[in-house]
């Protein structure tokens, strides 16, 4: 019995019975391989957001400025008087010092799960550092967190890491700041107006422990009606990110005695004095949020400290030029970061996605 041939259907050939295969055509023609889809529109409030975050970092940039411009004429004549050699050194000690910030804020951010490149967390902190300048505390935090954003860090977690790394520099303020206690024991007025400042440190020590931590952080998050944090704190990375903020007001200590030592006897005392110094006019700056900077704040105690060296007008100069190179210091170290990112985006290394809140 012969078979009758199969007769291809529509999907297989073109005429019945041609035996021919037919290609199927699709309504639409597909795109090229090359063609890419077409970016989503930003919304209203993203814009508005960019927008926003753009007018901050010049109101940052400009009020940094002005207290550059500002303090000039005050301290131009001690830094002329002031050997360069430890102009030099002393501003690379600043410098060195304010660079090993981001490093806090790395370490308490792969402790929560969000790890970061030293790059991305280079240009958060540090530009955003410079919120500092304008009156009120909420600027810094604010841009630091947008900025982080970007760096594929959501809000929540970027505020908590902010609260850790702020705390924990409080505590290596005040742990350094030890050592200026003899002199503020001596019985000068303005010195003993800061002792209630260690009781800071009676309070917050305790709160080193992971379990305190990590039940503190998520008490404010629940407050602020955010997400608690996913893991507990370990007490490796408390220790790492608080060493690190000590060895930040060393650096600082180094570079205020260096400029002590610049206009007198050399004396290796000093160096932990200068320490001592520095770390308590930071505290006292932070604590002074109202003020730009904590300009005035941070003056009084390196001027009330190191008058037990040199003479008070000195001592006032040398409170006016730290001030002066912090600023520049600052303006750079933040220029350098996002330098650094933006060769890095040239370069073709891999860009974090801005993470969802």
């Amino acid at each position: 019995m012969d078979s009758q041939p199969a007769v291809p259907g529509p999907l297989l050939g073109g005429e019945a019975g041609s035996g021919e295969p037919m290609t199927v055509k699709p309504d639409v023609a597909a795109p090229a391989e090359d063609e890419q889809a077409a970016p989503p529109a930003k919304t209203r409030k993203a814009v508005i957001i960019a927008w926003a975050k753009r007018l901050l970092i010049v109101a940052v940039l400009a009020a940094a400025t002005w207290s550059l411009y500002s303090q000039w004429d005050e301290v131009y004549p001690t830094l002329l008087a002031l050997p360069w050699q430890s102009v030099v050194l002393s501003m690379i000690a600043v410098l060195v010092g304010i660079f090993l910030g981001p490093l806090v804020w790395k370490i308490v951010l792969s402790d929560l799960g969000a790890p970061v490149r030293f790059s991305d967390a280079s240009k958060f902190y540090l530009v955003g550092q410079l919120g500092k300048y304008v009156p009120g505390a909420v600027w810094a935090v604010l841009l630091s967190m947008e900025l982080a954003r970007e760096a594929g860090v959501n809000r929540a977690r970027s505020f908590t890491a902010g609260l850790v790394a702020t705390g924990m520099g409080v505590l290596a303020s005040l742990i350094a700041g030890l050592a200026a206690l003899p002199v503020m024991l001596s019985g000068r007025p303005e010195s003993n107006q800061l002792l209630w400042l260690f009781l800071l440190l009676a309070v917050g020590l305790p709160f080193l422990h992971p379990r305190l931590l990590t039940w503190s952080v998520n008490l404010v998050l629940k407050a602020l009606r955010k997400q608690p944090i996913e893991r507990r704190f370990t007490g490796v990375e408390i220790l790492k990110a608080l060493g690190t903020a000590v060895a930040i007001y060393l650096c600082y200590g180094v570079h205020l005695w260096l400029l002590v030592n610049s206009l007198g006897s050399p004396r290796w005392d000093t160096l932990i004095l200068s320490t001592g110094a520095m770390a308590l006019s930071m505290t006292a700056g932070l604590l002074a949020f109202f003020l730009p900077s904590g300009i005035g704040a941070r003056e009084l105690v390196i001027t009330a400290t190191i008058a037990t060296v040199l003479p008070s007008g000195q001592a006032i100069a040398l409170a006016l030029v730290s001030r002066l190179m912090f600023t520049i210091a600052d303006l750079a170290a933040a220029g350098s970061a996002a330098l650094l990112v933006y060769v890095q985006k040239r370069r073709g290394a891999p860009v974090p996605v801005p993470a969802e809140d």
